[in-house]
């Protein structure tokens, strides 16, 4: 059994817990055979609720909806009020590109085929991600394709081929090779990663986004952060970012220094401002 704050998670019962009811490995789509579940997290009120769809990093191989490298975002989450779901997607090598990119889609649509069981609003949904699922929101966003109305990404990439710079000259990390499925950063190789590329699908439906990134981040450079910023300013399109000066790679890592911690209460105050209340 996991305790936090407002809420409790155990096994796969719904069960509530102060003022929030989780519901836990509720399956939200089954591809190709495979089931990918997401934990729900519901406010006590009649609704419906500003709500917010959590996607974990991992480098497309690693990690969970439930796991502590996003767990600091679920307090601020939960004390801002939002109706908010934490999903697990298909992970590389086993399902590489577009798998991830489908679920995290897919997702959206669960919740809102089913916006009345949560008490969602279906016109009030943003994405949320961090790292390479920092990335996922920024892709599936910048398509829009599920309608969604906000995208809250912590250092993920928005120019794929400007990011893919930084692996020049060094062996190519597993999860690149994994997800991407190539083994170089030759021709072929470049076409495959620009075709993940948020930057090329930004359009007049992308909805406005917020960007939250540390200045010291060694995973991601921080100038991806600044230009998200101007790619969105050149489309005439709502991008504010957040800097955490000083911060390194993780929301994980922000929570040794409570002088980082700020960003919570802007982020929630930013979607409220972006959502409603």
């Amino acid at each position: 059994m996991r305790l936090f704050p407002f809420l409790i998670l155990f096994g796969s019962v719904a069960i509530a817990a102060g003022t929030y009811t989780v519901s836990t490995d509720v399956e939200y789509a089954r591809p190709m055979g495979t089931s990918v579940k997401l934990d729900a997290h519901i406010p006590p009120g009649k609704g419906p609720f500003p709500t917010v769809i959590l996607v974990h990093g991992g480098g497309w191989t690693a990690g969970d909806k439930a796991g502590k490298i996003i767990e600091p975002l679920f307090e601020p989450l939960t004390r801002g009020g939002f109706a908010w779901f934490s999903i697990n997607y298909r992970l590389a090598p086993e399902h590489p590109y577009p798998a991830a990119v489908e679920d995290v889609e897919a997702a959206i649509r669960f919740v809102k085929q089913h916006a009345r069981e949560y008490k969602v609003d279906p016109a009030r949904i943003a994405l949320m991600g961090e790292s390479a699922g920092g990335h996922l929101v920024n892709l599936v966003g910048a398509r829009n394709r599920a309608g969604i109305a906000a995208v809250v990404c912590f250092y993920g990439p928005i120019d794929m081929l400007e990011w893919a710079k930084g692996l020049e000259g060094k062996p190519l990390p597993k999860g690149v090779q994994d997800f991407f499925q190539i083994d170089k950063l030759d021709a072929a190789g470049l076409a495959k990663i620009r075709e993940t590329s948020p930057a090329i699908y930004l359009n007049a439906k992308t909805p406005p986004f917020l960007v939250i990134h540390g200045t010291k981040d060694q995973a991601v450079h921080y100038s991806q952060a600044t230009l998200t910023v101007e790619l969105f300013k050149k489309l005439g399109q709502r991008c504010d970012l957040i800097t955490i000066k000083d911060g390194v790679h993780g929301v994980m890592n922000w929570e040794k220094d409570p002088a980082l911690w700020g960003y919570k209460t802007e982020m929630v105050a930013w979607l409220h401002k972006t959502l409603g209340r």
